[in-house]
């Protein structure tokens, strides 16, 4: 259960006297069996709420036995609503503290059971960033976080590596989204929507005008459209065959681009999909050498090959040392003749 819908939930059992599971779902905006597992997970919780049949029952709650909400600061539980966030991140947006605050003062207001469980905050960690990132550096997220929600537009300085040097851009601002352990400002530029890496945002300002975002558009509905852009409308789609044992590295690099051919798998290789957003990102198979087969398309096996011829006139013998390794063969040839 989201903690938005939590507080939802607790708000309509502690305002009606008793309310159907149907009412439940519309409220909440839900199906019926979304709402009968939030209640079994307020049951577990050790909440004492209860369900009655018939005309007049409904699901209740205990008059004074549920958490008090008005106990929650305005700022607690925006910050509860940040779901999705590890530790890190939320500390990055600097909002760890009003989140620790909020969840305090929802555990102490649990009740105990003898039988308890231990809590989920004691057997469940999450660290959403990939592995092996380096360090960040450009715009923080908390830096930003205050600008984004006055509502402004931004004069922002954006580092592409398309671009030969920073590029100065107006845009409106829908706000910070993060993904795989790396944070971007969602907005429009010239009313197309688009996403900056903070890390890439080396100076940024206020501009004295609201922001002039597209109607009946926000921050989820955008980030969703232009993620869903970048999975589906790659360039290019290589054709290949990667060996056994290189099948789980392969998933691990690619990630969701890579699709398997459940249909077409041996012993030795795995038929698979991997798409690459331009011609010149197929150099990352590379370094899987002869255990990745490219069948397609022919630009990307030409490419590939003027690329592996480039590596390998870069790593060629010199003459001069082929002339030194031929001078020491014959030392050690005449060393050896003079020894028989």
């Amino acid at each position: 259960m989201t903690p938005d819908r939590f507080f939802t939930l607790m708000l309509v059992l502690a305002s009606r006297d008793a309310v159907t599971t149907q009412e439940l779902a519309q409220a909440l905006g839900v199906s019926l069996r979304t709402v009968n597992r939030d209640l079994n997970w307020l049951r577990d919780a050790g909440l004492p709420v209860t369900a009655h049949r018939g005309r007049l029952g409904g699901v209740t709650m205990l008059p004074g036995s549920g958490f008090d909400l008005t106990r929650l600061t305005p700022d607690e539980r925006d910050h509860l609503s940040l779901t999705g966030l590890d530790d890190k991140q939320r500390a990055e947006l600097d909002a760890s503290v009003e989140s620790r605050r909020a969840l305090s003062k929802i555990a102490a207001a649990q009740p105990r059971r003898v039988h308890e469980l231990l809590p989920l905050t004691d057997v469940v960690h999450v660290d959403s960033r990939p592995w092996r990132q380096a360090r960040a550096f450009g715009t923080a997220p908390a830096s930003l976080i205050g600008a984004v929600r006055r509502g402004r537009r931004l004069r922002i300085e954006y580092d592409s590596p398309r671009q030969s040097g920073p590029r100065d851009l107006v845009v409106d601002p829908y706000g910070l989204f993060a993904k795989a352990g790396i944070w971007y400002l969602v907005a429009d530029c010239a009313r197309v929507p688009r996403m900056y890496r903070l890390e890439r945002i080396t100076t940024w300002e206020e501009v004295d005008q609201p922001r002039r975002i597209r109607e009946n558009q926000a921050l989820a509905t955008v980030a969703a459209a232009l993620i869903d852009h970048w999975e589906h409308e790659h360039a290019i789609e290589v054709s290949a065959t990667i060996d056994q044992t290189q099948i789980e590295r392969a998933q691990r690099i690619f990630g969701l681009r890579l699709v398997r051919d459940g249909h077409d798998e041996s012993v030795t290789g795995h038929k698979v999909t991997i798409r690459f957003l331009r011609l010149e990102d197929v150099r990352a198979l590379l370094p899987f050498g002869s255990a990745v087969t490219v069948h397609g398309p022919t630009e990307a096996r030409a490419h590939l090959r003027d690329l592996a011829t480039d590596l390998a006139h870069h790593y060629a013998p010199s003459p001069t040392s082929l002339g030194s390794t031929t001078s020491r063969c014959q030392l050690s040839s005449g060393s050896s003749s003079k020894e028989k």
